[in-house]
């Protein structure tokens, strides 16, 4: 076996031989990128602890790779595109695989945020050059079902994150979380050197720079608009990023229609296969990461888990998906992307409709069957709007589409987390005012409403405390708990009329079978090398998730 593939896939007289081989690499990198935005959610409590973070610090250093991660993916596949997209993969890994590094080393709060930073920025890299390889090398009747295995990992990372990172802290500190990555991203380094064939577009031209940096502006004020505003208040910053973000979409899409060859054409947006897919991208992973941001919380702080009981106990997602996943394979091209794009969201609406039943009381088995239901609905409905946005592009824009895909993907998970976090975060402060707010002091009510952490931390003082005695420290704690169960359950409610509205949303954008809009292209990568004319629609070439 040749230690480097050198010949493009274009240039191939048939499909690739070691395509699958290759699949298993890109399923790799996916898989410790997006791994790494969800193990930090079991390492927090540490990191809280050794670097005594503030409520913000920690959304900082959580977000920090997100804000990059979704603002630079479109320009960055782009790149990959003009240049070369196992280029990109690999430089991706080796920034992600240094921003690891130096995270696992660092001990000061404003150095792990550049950390995470960085790793964002390698992530931004690797992400769409992941899709945009799998469908420049797999031939139109294999790529439905490469996409589905690669929606799956991206969904099964979701659950496993948080396993891995949950036994790692076992016996070590939370730096083994970044260090991990290390290995997984080097060995995905050889993996693509020796499996992925090269691949770039032909006849690209000049890239949009002006249009990219629009977008960067546009993408990053508004998810930073979307951590800061509910978190910390409609200030002067948050404000001000609003307002750029709307110049810069505006300005975005003014400049995209009048330029000859634009970073993206916003006209794809008139087609409602590839809108109602982004749509649904969008508020599945609205709901998927603020399900998993809370659910793990009430695991850990009202439940006692550990780390790695938490991990374990989030598996039936993991388990879910790849039902999902085998599900949306064999019916998809007989019922069509619409059916199954919209049945996985209605589980999903389900799976937080069911969560507002969360109480005090409440045990680990109240949550198995949301988690599997949200499980089922991410593998039954990411890969067929995948493959839709995908199928939108002609082959010299692939890393483009998957920027499309994995911006919309980033950008509803960081506004579930934003939105419903700040929602979730009210709630819990207002219910513990009232169950506690006459035994507390008024700095200890500041702390114990900060955070449920900080909650807990509180009623540990006040046990460790003679006077008080452990009658109101259990009282404390109870309030905590209780107040923590109905921010979730009054969440889940918000969160799942959201859910809701987006899923006829949805239903109402995407067109049946028979109203499927035409691809731009019939780019099938083994036997043309330029855009072709349109042949097929989504609705019959279809019949593909952080």
């Amino acid at each position: 076996m040749s230690l480097l593939v050198t010949t493009p896939v274009s240039q191939m007289s048939g499909p690739y031989a070691r395509r699958w081989w290759a699949l298993l690499v890109l399923c790799l990198s996916l898989l410790v990128t997006v791994m790494a935005n969800t193990s930090l959610v079991v390492a927090a409590p540490d990191m809280t602890a050794d670097l005594g973070l503030s409520s913000s610090d920690l959304q900082w250093v959580v977000d920090s790779y997100t804000v990059p991660y979704a603002a630079l993916m479109l320009v960055l596949g782009s790149l990959g595109d003009k240049y070369s997209r196992r280029g990109a993969l690999v430089l991706g890994l080796l920034v992600f695989a240094g921003g690891s590094v130096m995270g696992s080393m660092v001990d000061e709060t404003s150095l792990v945020i550049l950390a995470r930073a960085i790793m964002g920025v390698g992530a931004a890299v690797v992400m769409p050059a992941t899709l945009s390889l799998l469908v420049a090398t797999f031939p139109r009747g294999e790529r439905i079902k490469a996409i589905t295995i690669w929606a799956a990992t991206s969904g099964v990372a979701v659950a496993t994150g948080p396993l891995v990172s949950g036994w790692l802290l076992e016996d070590r500190g939370w730096a083994s979380t970044f260090l991990i990555n290390v290995p997984v991203a080097l060995l995905a380094v050889v993996g693509a050197l020796a499996l992925v064939p090269p691949s770039k577009a032909d006849g690209m031209g000049r890239i949009d720079y002006i249009g990219g940096l629009l977008s960067i502006v546009t993408v990053g004020s508004l998810i930073y608009v979307a951590i800061e505003g509910p978190h910390s208040g409609w200030s002067a910053g948050p404000v001000v990023a609003a307002v750029v973000a709307a110049l810069g979409l505006a300005a975005f899409v003014a400049w995209e229609l009048r330029h000859p060859h634009p970073m993206l054409n916003v006209r794809k947006f008139a087609h409602r296969p590839f809108t109602g897919s982004v749509l649904a991208i969008l508020f599945f992973f609205f709901g998927t990461f603020a399900v998993l941001y809370y659910s793990t919380q009430f695991l850990q702080f009202v439940l006692g888990y550990d780390a790695l009981a938490t991990g374990v106990r989030l598996l039936p997602l993991g388990g879910a998906v790849f039902l999902g996943s085998m599900v949306t394979g064999k019916f998809t091209p007989k019922l069509g992307v619409r059916t199954m794009v919209v049945t996985g969201m209605v589980f999903g609406t389900g799976a937080m409709v069911l969560l507002t039943q969360i109480d005090d009381a409440s045990t680990y088995g109240d949550f198995v069957a949301p988690l599997m239901m949200l499980g089922f609905a991410l593998g039954l409905s990411s890969a067929p709007a995948t493959d839709t946005i995908m199928g939108s592009f002609p082959e010299s824009e692939l890393g483009v589409g998957g920027g499309v895909n994995d911006t919309a993907l980033e950008l509803g998970g960081a506004l579930g987390i934003a939105v419903l976090g700040s929602i979730l975060g009210t709630a819990y402060r207002d219910k513990l005012t009232d169950l506690a707010g006459d035994g507390l002091t008024a700095e200890a009510m500041a702390v114990a409403k900060d955070s449920v952490g900080g909650g807990l931390g509180v009623a540990g003082q006040i046990a460790q405390d003679p006077a008080a005695g452990a009658e109101q420290a259990q009282a404390v704690l109870e309030a905590v708990h209780q107040a923590f169960a109905h921010g979730v359950a009054h969440t889940s409610l918000v969160g799942g009329i959201i859910m809701g509205v987006g899923t006829l949303l949805v239903l109402a954008v995407l067109p049946g079978r028979r109203g499927s809009a035409p691809t731009d292209v019939d780019r099938d990568p083994q036997t043309v090398t330029t855009p072709a004319t349109p042949t097929a629609s989504v609705g019959k070439h279809l019949e593909g998730v952080h």
